[in-house]
């Protein structure tokens, strides 16, 4: 994970909002573990908004785009707005590029590593999977850092190539069985998991998605260039809403001719969903850094300061671990509200005590990082 507390450029303070984007990200994250949405999404509630707003926590079964659809493309995004700042610290503290270069090849593999181990953790042996965030995003960054000193122009022209690459192979691949781009299990994404041995975990997740979700690290590395700027507040802002706004027209405007598609991210997704984590940059940028709310900013920037720890104790086990401790006494207070209340509140608990750890981490000074 890239130095959760980085400075602006350009104020010599720290860049809060970036905090509070990456906090608010990983959250939703740890969220997930304490099975929150899913109590929130069980069939007693079934046409409530409870249940409405439930499904907005879980991913589209294919062909659409749910708020939970962002949380990966968020996270991939803030990973690359935070290299330029990371990289000038450490520039500024007298490290010369191959050191970083060298830094940066052992993060990515680092990621790699824990990203396939929490495969392994469940089934208790060796499998060959990575799909999930961490594989994913040890690709990505490390591709983003290597073009992050090429022209603005290069580097779009770079993830759009990258997207247009994604189409032309998902379209036109011509292996029997696996020729229909956008049919679950039927794709090439699904085919290049089983050449190399990995399975499909549940859902139709392909490891391919790598490739193409780069470009939300490209874009996320230009807007951190555009954040340390000497640019004003307001003209950045305005470089983020357009973008962001021409983001969604593409992306969902592409829809009929590439349905957007988490599953496999299709150019469509990644250029939709790239367009809604512009503006969210830009909402983070003006409530936080030009409107001061630092208050609740913090609530939220305490668990962006240890990432990779916490979604590792949460994944592993952590959370399950103490909503097993804490349920009893739950049941005894709240028991008089039924099984699916008591679920949600238990849930609850849970989060707010994943997030104190943080809090404990962050009182103490302790910042776990690789």
């Amino acid at each position: 994970m890239t130095n959760p507390t980085v400075d602006s450029k350009t104020t010599g303070e720290r860049l809060l909002s970036l905090d509070f984007f990456r906090g608010f990200t990983m959250f939703l994250l740890i969220a997930e573990f304490t099975h929150i949405f899913s109590y929130l999404t069980d069939p007693s509630l079934e046409g409530t908004i409870v249940h409405f707003i439930g499904t907005q926590f879980h991913h589209h079964p294919w062909n659409g785009l749910r708020p939970w659809d962002l949380v990966q493309p968020f996270f991939m995004f803030i990973v690359g707005v935070a290299i330029p700042l990371s990289v000038a610290n450490r520039t500024k503290r007298g490290d010369s590029h191959s050191q970083i270069l060298r830094h940066v090849i052992k993060r990515a593999l680092l990621l790699l590593l824990f990203g396939w181990a929490l495969y392994c953790i469940g089934p208790g042996k060796i499998v060959f999977r990575f799909q999930n965030v961490l594989a994913q995003l040890s690709v990505t960054y490390l591709i983003a850092f290597l073009v992050m000193n090429k022209s603005v122009k290069f580097q779009l022209i770079f993830s759009f190539a990258l997207l247009a690459f994604t189409e032309l192979i998902y379209r036109g691949f011509p292996v029997e069985g696996f020729n229909q781009p956008f049919v679950p299990d039927h794709n090439f994404g699904t085919w290049f998991d089983m050449l190399y041995g990995g399975e499909d975990i549940h859902g139709h997740w392909v490891s391919f998605n790598a490739i193409p979700t780069t470009a939300h690290t490209i874009w996320g590395v230009l807007a951190g260039k555009l954040l340390m700027s000497d640019r004003t507040a307001k003209q950045k802002l305005k470089i983020l809403v357009i973008a962001g706004v021409i983001g969604l027209v593409v992306g969902y405007g592409l829809n009929p001719i590439t349905p957007i598609i988490k599953r496999i991210c299709t150019s469509s997704f990644v250029i939709a969903s790239g367009g809604w984590t512009l503006l969210a940059l830009a909402f983070s940028y003006w409530i936080v850094d030009m409107k001061k709310h630092t208050k609740i900013a913090m609530f939220f920037a305490i668990v962006g300061m240890n990432p990779l720890f916490i979604y590792l104790f949460a994944h592993v086990g952590g959370a399950d671990f103490i909503e097993q401790i804490i349920h009893p006494f739950i049941k005894v207070i709240f028991g008089w509200t039924g099984e699916v209340s008591l679920n949600i509140i238990s849930g609850m608990l849970g989060l707010f005590l994943l997030w104190y750890i943080c809090y404990w981490m962050y009182k103490k000074k302790i910042f776990i990082k690789i």
